[in-house]
């Protein structure tokens, strides 16, 4: 045990990381936050922060709870990061974040509004035309898959590989096991796509992909960090989108009384979306590292010590919300979620991310009366990604 004094630190004993706690994990999380705001996970040897004061806090404070050092659950996914946004820390990290998020400014944003609502309304036109479909593939993820690589300006037969290489690389960042042991393969796939990509300039001429490498000519990065900026922006805005639009699917269909609140006042749809990331954080966690010594909520946790951010624990928190467990739309002040991240950190996609939800819940409203499911959900099993892997449902129109 590396970095902490834990006397009197509450100790969880169960595995975070089973299948059984991945398709069922909201219980264990209240366990953990009865224990303490610092709990000892002692199968991983880690700090946790269950509650979601705690968990704002340490996002807040990117001095105190570093990212430089991977935010993996290993090291050698910790060492893959190294060169991205996600892994860096300081001036280093402000610089990184400039580039990836250029063309995700608000400017960006507005210029892309006009396709992604075309592209929206004819997800919906297709959707409308079967009797039952399964809505992970047909909707939650074939939008980010549309708009993502063409944003960065990837190439067209690449997409079959996309999703299966961002899902293996979320699941890699937890602790190595067998089961996600077998995906590293895809991760290196992933990887040597995104290196020949920059490499051989690959890219179309005004996406992301061109302005990263852009800013490596000029000399604002070396480039050999190109193919990490690019896939630091890849992976999470799939996976985070395809998680949350599957999850809004999900909870509109068994909540049809949410389902007519946004259909009678579309102005809650903005509030919806925050709403669907708390109640289903898309990311479950990630770590930080305390670089020197510091007190959480009464307890010293020692320098070089690694910390588990629990943001799907921390957005279900009875401290922090009223009813945490019940989905409501009209919810207040849900926008301080942390299920997009928080502080300096957080997720640079997420402008991306709602534009899409907003686009497809705004076609839906407006000619959807009802979303009814038409057999058993199931839930994908990854250590960080919390998404369902199908949804079968049927569209009633209005």
């Amino acid at each position: 045990m590396k970095g902490a004094l834990r006397e009197t630190t509450p100790v969880y004993d169960g595995d975070l990381f089973s299948e059984e706690a991945i398709l069922d994990p909201y219980e264990r999380y209240r366990e953990m936050r009865n224990l303490g705001p610092v709990v000892w996970v002692a199968r991983q040897e880690i700090f946790a922060l269950p509650r979601y004061e705690q968990v704002r806090a340490a996002l807040g404070d990117a001095k105190s709870f570093v990212s430089g050092c991977g935010v993996a659950l290993n090291d050698f996914t910790n060492q893959a990061q190294q060169g991205t946004t996600l892994a860096s820390d300081g001036e280093e990290h402000r610089n990184q974040r400039s580039i990836v998020a250029h063309g995700l400014n608000p400017h960006a944003l507005r210029g892309m509004r006009e396709s992604v609502e075309k592209l929206a309304r004819e997800l919906v036109d297709g959707a409308l035309e079967s009797e039952a479909f399964d809505a992970i593939e047909a909707l939650a993820q074939e939008m980010p898959l549309q708009v993502v690589p063409d944003l960065l300006g990837w190439e067209e037969e690449v997409r079959p590989h996309l999703l299966s290489w961002a899902e293996a690389a979320f699941d890699t960042s937890g602790p190595l096991s067998p089961r996600n042991e077998a995906k590293l393969p895809a991760v290196g796939e992933l990887i040597e796509y995104a290196t020949t990509v920059s490499r051989e300039r690959r890219v179309a001429p005004k996406g992301l992909g061109a302005k990263i490498i852009e800013a490596a000519d000029e000399g604002r990065i070396e480039h050999e960090r190109c193919p990490a900026l690019m896939l630091d922006f890849l992976g999470p805005s799939l996976d985070t989108t395809a998680s949350a639009l599957g999850a809004a699917l999900y909870l509109f269909a068994t909540r049809p009384e949410q389902w007519q609140k946004i259909r009678e006042n579309h102005s809650l749809i903005p509030n919806a979306i925050n709403e669907v990331v708390r109640w289903q954080s898309p990311v479950r966690f990630f770590t930080r590292v305390a670089p020197s010594d510091i007190e959480i909520a009464g307890t010293t946790v020692s320098g070089g010590a690694r910390l588990l951010l629990m943001f799907a624990s921390a957005n279900r928190d009875e401290r922090a919300w009223d009813r945490p467990d019940d989905f409501d739309v009209e919810r207040e002040n849900v926008s301080r979620q942390v299920g997009f991240g928080y502080g300096v950190h957080a997720c640079a996609g997420q402008g991306l991310s709602r534009l899409e939800m907003g686009a497809l819940l705004n076609e839906l409203v407006g000619r959807v009366e009802r979303i009814e499911l038409t057999g058993e959900p199931a839930v994908g099993v990854n250590s960080i990604i919390r998404a369902f892997e199908s949804l079968p449902i049927r569209l009633v129109a209005a």
